[in-house]
């Protein structure tokens, strides 16, 4: 029998997610009203960031498993931020704070302003139909 290797490890995971992040930063930028596709735009947000939280955690137990419980906490206190900015986001979606958006892109936008975006790879479709998506799911679906 041979082995299994998975292609999507976490690391490659949580750098795509990174990815399509910044580039949906740069499009809800360019945004003067919060229209569907906007909306779109932060739902996608939230699942985007809740799966950079989960496959952190996957990553740290898989460290715990083999005793580096050191390297586990730090890499896991590195992105729970994510998680905590996923919630925030999905408040502000939840209860049409439109107008908290703006302040939670500007928390958001420091942490992907290093990653260079010469040319949009992520299409449209990437982000649409996850407001709709996010509203159809009981609230606070991020397991802590």
């Amino acid at each position: 029998m041979s082995r299994i290797i998975n292609i999507n490890s976490p690391g490659k995971v949580r750098n795509q997610n990174q990815r399509t992040i910044a580039e949906i930063l740069r499009h809800i930028s360019k945004k003067s009203t919060m229209d569907q596709e906007a909306k779109d735009m932060a739902a996608a947000l939230v699942f985007l960031l809740r799966e950079i939280y989960t496959v952190a955690d996957q990553s740290a137990k898989a460290w715990e498993k083999r005793g580096y419980w050191m390297k586990a906490d730090r890499f896991l206190r590195e992105w729970e931020w994510t998680g905590e900015m996923a919630t925030n986001f999905e408040d502000v979606i939840r209860n049409e704070a439109w107008d908290l958006l703006p302040r939670l892109l500007a928390e958001l936008l420091p942490r992907f302003a290093g990653m260079q975006i010469k040319s949009f790879t992520r299409p449209p479709s990437t982000w649409q139909g996850a407001y709709q998506k996010l509203l159809s799911q009981p609230p606070g679906a991020l397991p802590y």
